[in-house]
């Protein structure tokens, strides 16, 4: 397994108490849904490795667990690493609501000025994200909100958007 085969769900953060269990963080939305995961991939030294686990307590966003077959000192030694789970695990969304990895290669229109490229990548800003979408050499940025996004056509893997006034003339110089 390889991390383009991947997501990232969370990290391994630290140890919890003196019997081997450790503290897991599971950076989503909803970490309910992950209360029965028993296993999980984790990076060490830039490898997938498959580790089992139960889970112990599910607190918000912070999993408490015990890793089988580890010595105490063998899962703190994993505290920091990254936790990553196959992408077919994700669970399928529909309407506007995509995963980022989803929909790059998209084809962009806008409802004024038409086509204006394929998405590159999501460029993950801590404010909000943006598309990056390239027509032919030219870049352009448009941010990944609701308001803009007006349809995602994942069969004809074209997004709809209504970009605020102006900000694709920015970039194309129109």
């Amino acid at each position: 397994m390889t991390k383009d085969e991947c997501y990232q769900l969370g990290k391994v953060t630290k140890a919890f108490g003196y019997k081997g269990q450790m503290v897991l963080f599971l950076d989503v939305d909803t970490p309910e849904d992950y209360a029965t995961l028993d296993s999980a991939f984790v990076e060490v030294k830039g490898n997938l490795v498959p580790h089992f686990f139960h889970i112990d307590s599910l607190t918000g966003n912070k999993a408490v667990v015990t890793f089988e077959e580890l010595t105490p000192a063998e899962a703190q030694a994993l505290a920091g690493c990254d936790l990553y789970l196959p992408l077919s695990l994700l669970p399928k969304l529909t309407g506007n609501k995509f995963y980022f990895h989803e929909v790059v290669g998209f084809r962009v229109v806008d409802d004024e000025k038409g086509d204006i490229g394929i998405v590159k990548s999501i460029i993950d800003y801590p404010a909000q994200p943006l598309f990056q979408i390239m027509k032919g050499e030219t870049e352009i940025l448009v941010p990944v909100i609701d308001p803009v996004i007006k349809k995602v056509d994942r069969e004809g893997k074209t997004i709809f958007i209504s970009a605020p006034t102006g900000l694709i003339d920015l970039y194309l110089g129109e």
